[in-house]
């Protein structure tokens, strides 16, 4: 079977030189043109095997290449690469995370990350900005290993210990890397290829690297057969004389002019017929192109297209795409119907996922699976007033949360969370929304702990201090030592006898009347009912007496140590008298 020309998406955090080394490749200044020189859109290039001998030269004399070249895929960010699916899962055959060698990891880094660990696309780590280190001397245009045997000592070392502390960072997340040129098995290790996308080092190793994996682990994930086309659409663009235009990667088949097409939308599958292929010029880059489109009557996988096409309303990124010469158009409708099917496990009560994909729902479910939290509903648009209105009626307040994952909130569901105690997570990074949530949830148990602590009796052990016995009854006022456990207002007290005495009426600490006294301080206390010397005494072990119905309560809380412990021993005291005692 023919072999396809692999996908090769582009990931790393903002600004750390994704689209330069596909301008290096290129020979393109598309970065320079973009806002910001910050990438705002999806975009292809079709590098092909002629150009990639012209770029590595001699270090591919003599390795014969199978595959017709390589497709790269540009993203503005993480969540683009997240919405980007096929129906095998990923859209991409490989990646290349690029990361700064100075900044190291940054929050789209690890995003990155997580997205490719979830998805196993194999990737290689492009470590950039060589140029960047302080004893460095770019070469130009060329080889790494050429260039580095040319620096002195302490350029080279600089470049280990940086290259050392990016690997340290890696094993943290769970993969083991090295220095290409050190990997003896690419199944074990992936590879760092440092380079100066500016200046065009390291270029020709970051191709062979890609080449090489390719060709070695996946030719045949790469053989297509003859037959109607399936892709995915990169971006939906309004184009002038065009009007509504799709950027599409093809990635099996054949797509031709006047084909019948079926694209999955949120809202269910779309029926059109494509008008017209655009194809840029080998090099050329797909959402900024120096040179004009070809229109082609065909086109095989894979490539990135522009296809023109009437009836385009609802369609969004990142949606497969399949074209029905030759095939049942119902089983089409179905398939379609299928692929934009949220798979993700849900629970009787969980919190609610939002997210522009299926692909992006997917990310967020993995990183909640991790953590055991619950998903009650998982969909794809935007927050509505009817998902606020639902999730307010959880029962549960840690799950009465929503988890927005790059899209927004319609106005009267922004004005019907102000009204309720429904909370929203909402950015382009999962593992910051989740991580926000963790951390809410930690702080919200405790608020509830503290809640619950005021209606409850808690586990308290205490003294009696020799010399502080400020009034002898009516009430008694004595100091006391706090054991363990918290001392309140209103509790009674037990003897380690078992003999119930007194209510403490209120607690002073350094003149001052306060609500509660914490282990390890010394408070002054009152006491209703008792008179030292009869019911208590300095050489009493004190506890607070806990009502039957609260001990069932406390068992299922987050005690500490210490108040597990009081509560055994005071069961044990209770017991002795009642041996059924809050069982």
């Amino acid at each position: 079977m023919p072999i396809r020309q692999p996908v090769v998406s582009m990931l790393g955090h903002v600004d750390h030189g994704k689209t330069t080394i596909l301008d290096s490749i290129r020979g393109t200044t598309v970065v320079k043109r973009e806002a910001g020189r910050i990438t705002q859109h999806i975009g292809a290039t079709e590098v092909p095997v002629e150009a990639i001998r012209d770029v590595c030269g001699d270090i591919l004399k003599g390795m014969d290449i199978t595959i017709p070249g390589l497709l790269f895929i540009d993203t503005p960010g993480h969540h683009s690469f997240a919405t980007l699916r096929s129906r095998g899962g990923a859209l991409a055959d490989l990646a290349v995370l690029v990361v700064d060698v100075m900044e190291g990891f940054k929050p789209q880094t690890l995003e990155s990350i997580r997205i490719l660990k979830q998805t196993k696309t194999p990737f290689v780590v492009a470590v950039n900005k060589v140029d960047r280190l302080q004893y460095w001397t770019p070469k130009g245009k060329g080889c790494f290993l050429t260039s580095l045997n040319s620096q002195i000592d302490e350029a080279k070392a600089e470049l280990d210990e940086r290259l050392y502390n990016l690997i340290g960072l890696f094993y943290e997340q769970g993969f083991s890397t090295e220095r290409f040129d050190r990997v003896s098995d690419f199944t074990q290790n992936i590879a760092l290829i440092p380079i100066c996308a500016v200046e065009g080092e390291g270029i020709p190793e970051l191709l062979l690297m890609l080449v090489g994996l390719a060709q070695r682990f996946l030719e045949e994930n790469l053989e297509t057969e003859e037959g109607a086309a399936e892709g995915t659409i990169l971006e939906v663009k309004d184009v002038k004389g065009w009007g509504k235009t799709l950027d599409v990667i093809v990635t099996g088949g054949t797509l031709r002019k006047g084909d019948g097409l079926v694209i999955a939308t949120p809202k269910g599958p779309v029926e059109t017929r494509v008008r017209g292929i655009m194809r840029p010029s080998p090099l050329d880059e797909i959402r900024d192109p120096r040179e004009r489109f070809t229109p082609v009557d065909e086109v095989s996988a894979a490539a990135g297209v522009k296809i023109l096409a009437p009836d385009l309303d609802g369609v969004v990124s990142g949606a497969p795409i399949r074209s029905t010469r030759g095939l049942d158009v119902e089983e089409v409708l179905d398939e379609m119907r299928e692929a934009m099917e949220v798979h993700v496990p849900l629970a009787d009560m969980g919190v609610m996922i939002k997210a522009d994909a299926v692909g992006s729902l997917e990310g967020i479910a993995y990183e909640l699976k991790q953590l055991d939290i619950p998903i009650g509903k998982a969909e794809v648009g935007e927050i509505s007033r009817r998902d606020v209105i639902d999730l307010s009626t959880n029962p549960d307040p840690l799950l009465r949360v929503i988890m927005a994952f790059n899209t927004g909130t319609l106005p009267d569901a922004e004005e019907e969370l102000r009204n309720t105690d429904t909370t929203l997570f909402q950015g382009d990074i999962v593992y910051k929304i989740v991580e926000d949530y963790v951390e809410w949830r930690e702080q919200k148990k405790m608020e509830m702990d503290d809640q619950s602590r005021g209606e409850l009796v808690y586990p308290v052990k205490f003294k009696i201090l020799p010399d502080c016995i400020f009034r002898q009854s009516k009430p008694l006022v004595v100091g006391v030592r706090v054991l363990a456990g918290r001392i309140r207002n209103g509790a009674r007290i037990l003897r380690d006898d078992g003999r119930v005495v007194g209510t403490i009426k209120s607690i002073q600490n350094e003149g001052k009347t306060v609500k509660e006294a914490p282990a390890g301080s010394e408070v002054a206390i009152s006491i209703d009912g008792v008179t030292f010397g009869r019911q208590l005494d300095c050489d009493m072990t004190l506890y607070l007496d806990i009502p039957t119905g609260d001990v069932k309560r406390l068992e299922k809380m987050d005690l500490n140590f210490d108040e597990k412990e009081i509560l055994e021993e005071v069961k044990t005291i209770k017991r002795k008298q009642d041996q059924f005692w809050a069982m």
